[in-house]
């Protein structure tokens, strides 16, 4: 392959660019479509390092047309493309093998029509089948609570190289972040999350439980670093790339040594110390966003058992306070999908998920 790595969001424009649009030119010339690298996949969010070339990265785009013009038009062009594109680009094959067992696809030089990594699709279908819902038509309360940030992420990540269609862009506009009772809301209930275990690490500790105070540590060191992701208006991708995500953060050169400290303290108080300085940074950082009044952002015992705890309950109420949409503030405590799914209200409550999934379906 080439010399040297290349970012694979820089591969997919000047793939567009120099091989794709030409060749749509030529053959459809009067075509209007959209052209953009967005979904899954590491160079999407911009990770992408030379491992991420062994599998399902490479030369690859999503080319959007109209609904009318995908019926008319969509395989004449899959098949020019297949045809007519050349057999490799900067010095990757532009061929794909087939999906193998696990539906990864791997980069793979070819004699004759390629497999390319050139998804022809209708911009709507491409769009509702990723988030489960038309952005085009609207994004409703239900739709924002309901898809991963993951996803969201996905969406408005990655970059569009061509609009013509005119629906991309605007779309990822409206998606770009939460609406403000929404995003009050979601934090409000990322608060809940930590107030309902900080107390867990003083507990399992005192009960001779060092691991389970440990893991419950980890646990809200990752919560908090998605408050603070929150708190920047940046959508947590999934683990893998939570660090990376946090990493470029304007507090992070500040916590993450701090977080980095108690998740490797092997002594209950030393964890609580570090957490604690966690804490007092987020809540000063949520002072300054100023999204309610003050909130006092010392940490303090647990009632009366002798564990350092912020109450992070205090901002949980504070950013309730704030919110004047109705249909929000009657949402129950348990937040978006990736808050509820985790959530210590319903973990183990089978008939509740239940419910809420079978809902989501309808």
């Amino acid at each position: 392959m080439g010399d040297g790595h290349v970012r694979g969001l820089e591969l997919s424009r000047r793939f567009y660019l120099e091989a794709v649009a030409p060749l749509l030119a030529r053959r459809f010339g009067g075509l209007t479509h959209t052209a953009a690298l967005l979904g899954p996949g590491s160079e999407v969010l911009g990770y992408d390092t030379e491992r991420s070339t062994d599998h399902d990265w490479g030369p690859r785009l999503q080319l959007f047309l109209s609904p009318e013009d995908a019926a008319a038009h969509g395989e004449a062009v899959d098949a020019a493309l297949a045809g007519s594109l050349p057999p490799d680009f900067l010095g990757y094959p532009t061929n794909f093998g087939p999906p193998g067992a696990d539906g990864t696809r791997h980069m793979e030089a070819a004699d004759g029509p390629l497999r390319h990594g050139v998804v022809v699709a209708d911009l709507t279908a491409w769009l509702t089948g990723h988030l489960g819902f038309d952005p085009i038509a609207g994004v409703g309360l239900s739709d924002w609570l309901a898809t991963p940030t993951q996803t969201l992420a996905e969406i408005t990540a990655g970059e569009v190289f061509h609009d013509g269609l005119g629906l991309l862009l605007p779309v990822r506009r409206r998606l770009a972040w939460y609406p403000g009772d929404v995003w009050r809301y979601i934090l409000a209930c990322q608060w809940r999350r930590i107030c309902q275990e900080e107390a867990f690490v003083g507990r399992a500790a005192e009960a001779g439980d060092e691991l389970g105070s440990a893991v419950t540590c980890a646990r809200l060191v990752r919560d908090l670093i998605r408050l603070a992701l929150l708190m920047h208006r940046r959508y947590p991708p999934y683990g893998k790339w939570l660090g990376s995500a946090f990493a470029a953060l304007p507090c992070a050169p500040a916590l993450a040594p701090v977080l980095r400290a108690a998740v490797s303290a092997t002594e209950r108080r030393d964890r609580e110390r570090h957490l604690a300085g966690a804490y007092e940074a987020l809540a000063a950082l949520h002072n300054a966003l100023g999204l309610t009044a003050p909130v006092d952002p010392r940490t303090r015992p647990y009632h009366n058992r002798p564990y350092r705890v912020l109450r992070a309950e205090r901002f949980t109420e504070a950013l309730l306070e704030t919110i004047a949409d109705p249909e929000v503030r009657r949402l129950p405590l348990t937040g978006a999908v990736d808050q509820y799914v985790d959530s210590t209200d319903v973990l183990g409550d089978r008939p509740r998920v239940r419910r809420v999934a079978d809902a989501a379906r309808r």
